[in-house]
């Protein structure tokens, strides 16, 4: 995602100095809790989508969000044709209050969204001197194409190794948004349910992320995988990284100042339309989509309804 344009007030969270992959729960956010460790951000869309967020009240209001127990549900408009001169598809952007150094989150996701022209992504950032301290997306993806990119975004001089221990596949090393017009550094999950329908076809998974002063790492598991580590599929008082295999993504400081490049973040959950990469009509053609992005998302919004984050928690662990 490109850098947002509005900062919230926040806290920072103590960066965990230990170099033991072993951490502690800080925050077990479910329901409303998961909503109220959020603010809602009804800003004009940094990556040009058709959409428009919405404040919270409008999104009660009209039943974008929603909690069932402790499942929390984030979803777009899916009733309301629109005109050109309507500002987009009302949609959700969540910050979190907190921002995050050396930590580990592990989101339990149920349902992401799908369809034509959507845009979906959960990641971190601060937007305050974008992209000079980094950026950092677990979830992202466009028009229902699987697999999940996971991606570093930077200021000059940070570069990935060709190689590296990770189970997925590297898209580019060079993470400088300037030199690869705001590609970054990406890695392509290894596997096809990692994203879009496919994801939602097995009932979702797991997302987590361990950040370090050291490296970053994205981890993904199905819902049903036998190699879903027990401290993430059943959440107590700590995890145990060392015990999670091998990264779908793997982010070393090698030849990257993580202490210059990445700064305290908060975490983003959104879900825009079109823009600058779903509304590409080279991308969004090629993914088999019908008319025009814009047009699509206009005319059809019965193809939203299934657009929709179900999130069943989020763990943070210092």
């Amino acid at each position: 995602m490109l850098a947002c344009l509005v900062t919230s007030i926040v806290f920072i969270s103590n960066a965990k100095t230990a170099s033991a992959a072993t951490y502690s729960l800080a925050s077990n956010l479910v329901g409303q809790g998961f909503l109220n460790a959020f603010s809602w951000e009804a800003i004009a869309d940094p990556t040009n989508g058709r959409v428009n967020y919405v404040a919270e009240s409008t999104a009660q209001a009209d039943g974008l969000v929603s909690v069932s127990g402790n499942q929390v549900n984030l979803r777009a408009d899916s009733t309301t044709i629109l005109s050109s001169s309507d500002p987009g598809r009302n949609s959700f952007r969540l910050q979190s209050n907190a921002q995050y150094t050396t930590h580990v989150a592990v989101f339990d996701i149920a349902h992401m969204p799908q369809g034509c022209g959507t845009w979906p992504a959960i990641w971190y950032e601060v937007g305050a001197d974008w992209p000079n301290e980094g950026e950092v997306d677990i979830v992202e993806g466009v028009n229902n194409q699987s697999p999940n990119l996971s991606s570093l975004h930077t200021s000059a001089n940070c570069t990935m190794p060709d190689s590296r221990s990770m189970a997925g596949t590297s898209t580019g090393t060079n993470c400088d948004v300037y030199e690869t017009s705001n590609s970054g550094c990406g890695v392509q999950a290894n596997d096809i349910n990692s994203f879009g329908p496919d994801f939602n076809g097995i009932g979702g998974g797991w997302y987590a992320i361990e950040r370090t002063t050291t490296f970053i790492k994205v981890y993904f598991w199905e819902r049903e995988s036998s190699s879903v580590p027990n401290d993430v599929q059943y959440p107590g008082t700590s995890v145990n990284t060392d015990n999670w295999g091998t990264p779908t993504a793997y982010f070393p400081d090698t030849d990257c100042d993580f202490s210059t490049h990445f700064g305290p973040h908060n975490i983003i959950i959104n879900l825009t339309f079109c823009g600058d990469w779903a509304g590409n009509s080279a991308i969004y053609n090629a993914s088999g989509c019908p008319s025009d992005c814009v047009d699509y998302v206009n005319q059809n919004p019965s193809a939203f309804v299934d657009a929709y984050f179900t999130f069943n928690s989020l763990n943070i662990y210092e």
